[in-house]
């Protein structure tokens, strides 16, 4: 029983020996993550990148170091000044990944926080050196031009420490308070220039209604004057006329007026008719 007992120990110690030496051989490589291998029998990092899945390693000689490979989005704020010294807040929103073919080289030169050293750094600078070259209100008529020189600059900057931008677009931007409030400065006077040239020319149209009225007074004037002289009175006659005409049709439609007649009859020679305003 005892001897039992024993081989049952000894095995159940083998079994665990072995289950830890097997779990310290192996190592997983998730989806998104690439791992590099240090060698301290070969020098340190090896050339080569490990993809995904399940991969031996000896114990002791081999770590692998397991690095994430996902596109990741950084936002980089930064205070500078334009060309006309306008100071201006920015804010950079990068989406970045290392290039898996240089993670040996990145992870020996910058570590496994690369991203901390690298793109606050290159960030910043190439920021400075983009926006200085505009004035403030360039940078907001021009937002979308600045963003690609921006962009371009950073993935030249980024190439050298193996980094990949797949987008790069400024977030956010505003300026000191004494800008903005020369811009609305600006933005009222613009519109009293705006409101007294429309007050300049409603008066000029004004002002041709008039001459263009009295013309045509002038000219109607010119009419009566050479049709007198052709016709003598009779175009005062005409006029009076049709005067009274208008005026017979508008007291006969007049509720309290009341027309009284002469009692001369039909003789020309009789009183003329009387109007009564009677008030109801």
């Amino acid at each position: 029983m005892d001897k039992a007992l024993g081989r049952l120990s000894a095995m159940s110690g083998a079994l665990a020996v072995g289950a830890f030496t097997v779990n310290s051989c192996l190592y997983n490589v998730d989806g998104g993550e690439r791992a590099v291998m240090f060698d301290t029998l070969r020098g340190g990092i090896l050339p080569d990148v490990i993809g995904e899945g399940t991969h031996f390693v000896i114990p002791v000689v081999q770590r692998p170091v397991i690095m994430d490979v996902r596109t990741k989005a950084r936002e980089i704020p930064s205070v500078t000044g334009t060309k006309d010294l306008q100071m201006v807040n920015i804010k950079l929103r990068v989406l970045w990944r290392p290039v898996e073919e240089e993670l040996p080289r990145l992870y020996r030169e910058l570590g496994t926080d690369f991203d901390d050293r690298v793109l606050p750094s290159i960030g910043n600078e190439v920021l400075k050196s983009v926006v200085a070259q505009y004035n403030a209100e360039e940078l907001l008529s021009k937002r979308a031009e600045v963003s690609e020189r921006i962009k371009a600059e950073l993935l030249k900057r980024a190439k050298h420490f193996h980094l990949t931008l797949d987008d790069v677009a400024i977030t956010h931007l505003t300026f000191g308070r004494e800008f903005m409030k020369a811009i609305e400065a600006k933005q009222v006077a613009s519109q009293e220039a705006e409101r007294q040239q429309w007050v300049v020319r409603r008066a000029e149209q004004e002002r041709q209604a008039v001459v263009t009225r009295a013309e045509g007074e002038a000219e109607a004037a010119q009419i009566i004057t050479t049709a007198m002289e052709k016709t003598g009175n009779a175009i005062i006659e005409v006029r009076r006329i049709d005067a009274a005409k208008e005026i017979a049709a508008k007291l006969a439609n007049a509720r309290n007026v009341t027309y009284l007649p002469s009692g001369g009859g039909g003789q020309g020679g009789g009183a003329p008719g009387l109007l009564l305003n009677i008030d109801k």
